[in-house]
């Protein structure tokens, strides 16, 4: 059995987190170590290892829940960047599905 990812612990509640929205199978925090004034990690609370592993619903899903989170900080109004990693080599260090939505630069 494959040990949990820093961030199924963030949903389990185990590790505090700053959380900005949350639903049944979604939630969105800000990043700890910011790169932006906003800078929020949007996560699925199904685990995936990133975005080659995950299906076609669950990200039409996370797209709506990512609109909605952008439009909760008027990242939508201002722009912003979003993004993942996928692989090691890539740069991504939690294997965990996860964007970062980046604003306010």
């Amino acid at each position: 059995m494959r040990e949990k990812t820093v961030f199924e612990l963030i949903i389990e509640g185990k590790i505090p987190s700053t959380k900005v929205l949350e639903s049944e199978d979604f939630l969105a925090f800000n990043d700890i170590n910011p790169k932006a004034k906003i800078h929020i990690l949007i996560i699925p609370k199904k685990h995936f290892k990133d975005f080659q592993e995950v299906d076609a619903n669950t990200m039409a899903k996370m797209t709506d829940f990512i609109h909605e989170v952008a439009r909760l900080v008027e990242a939508d109004k201002n722009g912003y960047k979003l993004l993942t990693n996928c692989g090691k080599n890539a740069g991504q260090e939690v294997f965990h599905l996860h964007f970062h939505l980046l604003s306010g630069f």
